[in-house]
């Protein structure tokens, strides 16, 4: 699918797309809530979501679509050995732990962009903790024979904390107590998220600071109604697109959230757009924008809106801590390279930082390389653009925020098929 994005001007008031991040933890927990109903409230329709509803089904929920609602019962209990999970990291690295708990082999696979994820970074941990765990050469699909036992062991938060938040979310109903310890922890405020969920459903977790966790074994999961929060790393995108071209209302987001990337209020605020904050509203407005520097290394999720609103701003901004984008849906910092230079904006990297140097956007024809927050961003880019900008692939954001385009159309975007 392509969407053509032409120059516009930005004004309106929406609606915070759910959270696909809490979505997917709440939906492990109500699994792991063994014959006990779990409400979802304002749930995420996004692909990552469905891909997680899907796994915790094969592993033996009972998952209900409501109207408004998903009610999932929970239970462990495998009706086939193979399941997908679709196209999600955090899937995929969090139901692995998850899956271990069944005493048989389970095999997690992966579609897409997915396939070139990196997951060899849980074999060596899981093995530690009772379970045969074996990838395809440190990628999906993934293999499993548990059941997980609890024990010692170390995890290489480096590349992510998914794996470590499904070990958090899968240990505490393991046979034995465990410790983690953890080296290198990145993206430490998703622990925060998935410590929230846990305690919310009576989950115990003991942490010393982000490099030692205690985890009793043998708890129990209590169900709970969880109403999912709006999704700071999709508002991002329409909170850059009215610095950038107008002004814009967005209800939903609670600015006390865990979610690492309500850092975007902080980085808009440095750039000089206007900005309130309220307790379920924000409101952002175009201003003479100034260069930024931000350090990523904790919500690298944000780079792609903010290397939209770095093009729109005086001077050169710096992006550092952005080596983990690499891992992501594609090559990030290259992709994010190559498609700038087509809208003739300088974009480097050095010494581990990625360099924007603001000025005239053009327009033409970019691709997302299905890569769900690379479209969304260039079609903000496209909203200052000099002529239309066309995305190519941008069905991608099916991934995330499926209603991406239909929202920003109704701030005022100008979008043609």
């Amino acid at each position: 699918m392509k969407k053509c994005i032409n120059p516009s001007l930005i004004e309106g008031e929406i609606f915070a797309p759910p959270s696909k991040s809490v979505m997917q933890r709440m939906t492990a927990a109500a699994l792991l809530a063994e014959g006990k109903t779990t409400e979802i409230l304002n749930p995420s329709s996004s692909a990552d979501c469905l891909a997680s509803l899907n796994v915790a089904q094969t592993l033996g929920a009972e998952v209900t679509f409501q109207k408004d609602r998903v009610v999932i019962r929970g239970g462990l209990a495998p009706s086939v050995k193979e399941c997908s999970c679709g196209e999600s990291g955090l899937c995929a690295r969090m139901f692995t732990p998850i899956a271990s708990l069944w005493p048989g082999e389970l095999i997690l696979h992966g579609e897409g962009t997915l396939l070139s994820r990196p997951m060899g970074m849980m074999e060596a941990p899981l093995r530690d903790l009772g379970v045969c765990c074996t990838t395809h050469n440190g990628y999906p699909p993934i293999t499993v024979h548990g059941p997980l036992q609890g024990g010692k062991t170390e995890v290489d938060g480096s590349i992510s904390s998914q794996f470590l938040t499904g070990l958090l979310m899968a240990l505490p109903v393991a046979e034995g107590d465990s410790e983690l310890l953890v080296q290198n922890l990145t993206s430490a405020s998703y622990l925060d998220m998935t410590l929230k969920v846990l305690d919310s459903c009576g989950i115990l977790i003991q942490r010393e600071s982000d490099i030692r966790f205690f985890i009793q074994g043998n708890q129990t999961y209590f169900p709970r109604a969880f109403t999912v929060e709006g999704d700071w790393s999709g508002a991002a995108f329409i909170l850059v697109a009215a610095a950038v071209g107008g002004q814009v209302s967005v209800k939903g987001l609670d600015v006390q959230s865990p979610q690492p990337d309500r850092k975007i209020l902080e980085i808009l605020r440095d750039a000089g757009a206007v900005l309130r904050a309220q307790p379920d509203v924000v409101y952002v407005r175009k201003a003479e924008l100034r260069s930024f520097e931000f350090d990523v290394t904790d919500c690298p999720d944000l780079v792609p809106p903010l290397v939209a609103l770095a093009c729109s701003c005086q001077g050169k901004s710096l992006l550092r801590g952005v080596e983990r984008l690499r891992y992501k849906e594609s090559d990030r910092l290259s992709v994010l390279q190559q498609e700038l230079s087509k809208m003739a904006i300088d974009a480097r990297i050095q010494d581990g930082a990625l360099e924007i140097r603001g000025g005239k956007i053009q327009g033409g024809v970019v691709d997302s390389h299905t890569d769900h927050r690379i479209a969304m961003a260039l079609a903000v880019l496209a909203i200052n653009a000099e002529q239309p900008v066309t995305v190519e692939n941008a069905d991608c954001v099916n991934k995330s925020y499926p209603e991406f385009f239909e929202d920003l159309a109704s701030i005022g975007g100008k979008i043609d098929e």
